[in-house]
């Protein structure tokens, strides 16, 4: 077998395969006789058809079918012998077979990217630092009990924090526009997750009222065909209801299992889990903006099919957040150009990491794996049952051991990179860094 490889670009190969007439000649014959012990044809007994009626009858396409079978033993012999890694499933272009002789085709194969790692020292980030004070704790108590605030209609005009249940029409110049309805809408007054004016113009209203308001969509408002228009809506409110918190005793402590009892030992739990999010999302960051650096510095082209693989995984998660679990959903019905951007950084970081655990022979570390799987157990109601599940499937264990290997990068870059550490409050340590896949924020709430 003979094979030529033309470079066409830094991360595609051109091979050019002939495989020999007597491999081809000598695979055909072998279908053949195959062929002739178990096809029927009338006059002749099963198991006697002589092999050149076979030949005759079926020489073409059984040729064909030892074609596709020689495509994929010799293009498999082809990039060992010329050591290619391919990426994903290569391109064939047979050339015009003539039903005889040698075979020729060429297979146009993406490759893994040869990176030429750049010295780490030029980076330079910043590491967050943060703690917990004790008025953090009160505001994530707060959070919680609102979490489960029951709802009581009451027969009074609409008031500050009160939930009122509306049915709403917007209208620009007398005609109704899209997305500027709703029926049955759940609203809080005072949380300002409707356009402004709005809330306030509701304020005061009581069971059964009907009353239109006029507003003016902010500039710089996500619909630009809304943007800095007035707009008429007509509101009814069918209920307003009064907020009643649960108070701070032993049966709410009780739902959240903290190891020791009373108000003393739920702070106490409450402040731990906080430093727990807040660890996570300190390192997290860290690790993102380490990553994002180092990678400004070396520059590789990235293997399309990688790329699209992950295309296809950033839309399955997007649907498995925002698509209620609907298995109908298509992946494929949300456009790439939503997550282009993140799944090129995403494949490039991947490889990066890749080829610094492979240059500096990472293994996963043991004692790390298992303080990982504990300090994740932490958070579960019997930890030993979250440890012996992942330590003892090797699926779950395998993504542990590639956290490890990850933080064993990052650990690595650290070393070389200039750091500043920055001290910050405990809601900027654990808030999000950007926007979601989606780029859309709440929205005449940003909803219309």
């Amino acid at each position: 077998m003979q094979v030529s490889v033309e470079a066409t670009t830094s991360i595609e190969r051109r091979l050019t395969i002939t495989v020999p007439a007597e491999q081809v000649d000598s695979a055909v014959e072998k279908k053949v006789n195959e062929t002739a012990k178990t096809i029927r044809i009338d006059g002749f007994r099963p198991g006697k058809v002589p092999t050149k009626v076979v030949k005759k009858r079926y020489g073409a396409s059984i040729r064909q079918d030892v074609l596709g079978d020689v495509i994929q033993s010799s293009f498999y012999e082809a990039i060992q012998k010329e050591d290619l890694k391919p990426v994903g499933m290569p391109h064939i272009e047979p050339e015009e077979d003539t039903g005889e002789g040698e075979f020729i085709y060429t297979a146009i194969v993406e490759v893994y990217p040869k990176i030429v790692l750049v010295d780490a020292s030029g980076v330079s980030v910043e590491r967050m630092t943060s703690s917990i004070e004790g008025a953090d704790v009160d505001t994530m108590i707060d959070v919680l009990l609102s979490q489960q605030t029951q709802w009581t209609e009451v027969l009074r005009a609409a008031a500050d924090t009160d939930q009122i249940n509306i049915d709403f029409e917007g209208y620009l110049d007398g005609e109704a526009f899209d997305g500027g309805a709703a029926q049955g809408h759940d609203l809080v007054l005072g949380s300002n997750s409707m356009i402004p004016g709005f809330e306030d113009g509701i304020l005061g209203m009581e069971a059964g009222q009907d009353k239109d308001i006029t507003v003016t969509f902010p500039k710089d408002y996500n619909a630009a065909e809304l943007a800095g228009k007035e707009a008429l809506f007509t509101i009814k409110v069918n209920t307003v209801s009064e907020a009643t918190k649960p108070e701070l005793n032993d049966d709410f402590f009780a739902r959240f299992n903290p190891k020791e009892e009373g108000e003393a030992g739920f702070r106490a739990e409450i402040s731990s889990n906080m430093s727990r999010e807040m660890n996570q999302a300190l390192k997290s960051k860290l690790k993102n903006n380490l990553l994002n650096a180092y990678l400004e510095l070396n520059a590789f082209d990235v293997p399309k099919a990688l790329v699209t693989e992950e295309l296809g995984r950033l839309k399955q998660q997007a649907l498995q957040q925002f698509g209620g679990g609907n298995e109908k959903l298509d992946p494929s019905m949300l456009p790439d150009e939503m997550f282009q951007d993140q799944a090129d950084k995403r494949v490039k970081i991947g490889l990066l990491a890749a080829e610094i655990i492979q240059q500096n022979e990472f293994k996963a570390d043991e004692d790390k794996v298992k303080a990982l799987v504990q300090e994740m157990a932490q958070g579960y109601q019997d930890p030993q049952e979250f440890i012996d599940y992942y330590m003892n499937n090797p699926e779950q264990r395998s993504q542990l051991e590639g956290v490890v290997l990850e933080d064993q990068v990052v650990e690595h870059l650290l070393a070389a990179a200039s750091i500043t550490e920055v001290a910050v409050d405990y809601k900027t340590a654990v808030e999000p860094e950007g926007k979601d896949v989606t780029g859309d924020e709440e929205g005449p709430s940003e909803e219309v």
